[in-house]
């Protein structure tokens, strides 16, 4: 059937319908339509099965991208999910909330002059038609085990580290804070990109495949880490960075000028039919207001979107590099643009403005100089360059920090970077406190979804090792 690829020469790249911008302004749903059929499969055969895939390499899972496009152009639908599942255990969230744009889709050998292929999109086809075909499994062991796993945090990463190892028959059991499964899938990321159901319905899943979750369950202050150390055979700390970096500057304590995390949060549980008393009273609500999210990352263009939806009166992005430097996706901005955002680019806030309440930011203007160690160019405020936004709502869309775990845990032998995150074996995953292993963004900072997968799914497979090493030695030798 390889007359079926290599059609990116015939056909031009065509993502799902997307929604007309004012009228998904006034309501949460998923902007992309679903997919048809015919469309995917046409999309798919696009892909030149190119002898070195960098779109797989550009993946941080290795998914098998060129082979699943390949599948999907036959119509070997089931196949295709079996190849695309096989390295990720969430393709229906990666191919809705993934930055293709500066991954896979970034990296097509024949985005240049054609237009990359459509992965993600043809990614959330695959899957979405195998939940409605009923191909999605529970996680099922082969035989059950003896030996118990805890993990801590019930996001992506500890999520991913679960399914594995309870389909090698260990007993898991998930701890999180939160009264639901997901972490920052569901009270982070807005419905307009990953709607919630979708994440319920894998937590319903795990469930009965035998992996048993303790929700609202804070380690430190409703168990501690020693207890489950003693209560299983080993423990994996997945719990991600959530503490919101804060400025310095005149004005920061005024009241109207509120973290992200706390925004986004409070719009979640709304749209999860919660009655949230900040929402209702309009302390995290930008209905009628004048709106600044300061920040350039996708978290940034989350809040902008969702004050756009909530009735803002404007809404602005205020980011002191230029697009082209720009953390988020553009794809992200795009979105952003088409619902009438507005961007200040090359802008910083200075001070802020107002008597009791913050009513303006004061910004100034910024130079790009030379990059730095990371590539990225350095910026300096321009004298007498600046300017006011009005501002009834100021969004601090900055990025998170690791919160203090050895303290928060009660355990100071838990060793932490100068960063603040977790510090591991990086060959073992393993913290220096035997049998503790740490993942995701806790280890690496914030990051990206689908490296904290990546990350929970090897670090099972370094749990897995450890607990059969200490079971049998020699067998494990012998590997």
């Amino acid at each position: 059937m390889a007359d079926r690829m290599l059609q990116f020469v015939r056909l031009d790249q065509r993502n799902p319908e997307k929604r007309d911008a004012g009228t998904r302004r006034d309501d949460f749903g998923e902007i992309y339509r679903a997919f048809d059929p015919a469309a995917a499969s046409s999309q798919a055969s696009r892909c030149s099965q190119c002898g070195v895939p960098f779109c797989q390499v550009h993946c941080p899972l290795n998914n098998n991208i060129p082979d699943w496009l390949k599948l999907t152009a036959e119509g070997r639908l089931e196949e295709a999910y079996e190849v695309s599942s096989a390295t990720n255990t969430f393709p229906e969230i990666c191919g809705r909330i993934c930055p293709q744009d500066r991954l896979c889709e970034g990296n097509c050998v024949i985005e240049k002059g054609f237009g990359s292929v459509t992965i993600g999109s043809v990614e959330k086809f695959i899957t979405d038609t195998a939940w409605e075909r009923g191909w999605v499994k529970a996680p099922a062991p082969r035989r059950e085990l003896a030996e118990s796993v805890g993990i801590i945090g019930a996001g992506p990463g500890g999520l991913a580290a679960a399914e594995r190892l309870r389909t090698r028959g260990y007993q898991v059991h998930v701890y999180d804070r939160y009264d639901r499964v997901g972490g920052l899938m569901i009270y982070g990321i807005p419905n307009f990109k990953l709607e919630k159901e979708v994440v319920l319905r894998r937590w319903k899943q795990f469930e009965e495949g035998g992996i048993r979750f303790h929700l609202d369950t804070q380690v430190g202050r409703d168990v501690t880490l020693a207890e489950l150390r003693a209560r299983h055979d080993s423990v994996l700390i997945a719990t991600g960075v959530y503490k919101a970096r804060e400025m310095a500057a005149p004005g920061i304590g005024l009241r109207g000028i509120v973290p992200a995390l706390d925004y986004l949060t409070a719009s979640n549980r709304a749209g999860l039919g919660e009655s949230v008393a900040a929402l209702e009273s309009g302390q995290l609500n930008a209905a009628g207001r004048n709106v600044v999210v300061i920040g350039g990352g996708d978290t940034a263009m989350d809040c902008v979107r969702t004050a756009v939806r909530q009735g803002a009166a404007s809404v602005t992005c205020l980011y002191r590099r230029d697009r082209a430097n720009m953390p988020g996706s553009m794809r992200e901005v795009y979105h952003a643009e088409e619902e009438g955002v507005r961007f200040e680019w090359l802008g910083a806030p200075e001070a802020f403005l107002g008597e009791g309440g913050v009513a303006a930011v004061r910004a100034h203007r910024m130079h790009l100089g030379l990059p730095d160690a990371t590539g990225r160019q350095q910026v300096a405020p321009i004298p007498g360059s600046s300017f006011d936004l009005p501002a009834e709502l100021v969004i601090m869309a900055l990025g998170f920090d690791p919160e203090d775990l050895p303290r928060a845990f009660e355990e100071p032998a838990l060793p932490v970077t100068k960063w603040g995150t977790l510090k591991i074996d990086h060959r073992t995953m393993m913290t220096a406190l035997p049998g503790v292993f740490a993942a995701g963004d806790i280890v690496r900072g914030a990051s990206l979804v689908v490296w904290a997968i990546r990350d929970g799914r090897d670090a099972a497979e370094q749990m897995h090792r450890f607990m059969q090493q200490k079971a049998s030695p020699l067998a494990v030798a012998a590997e």
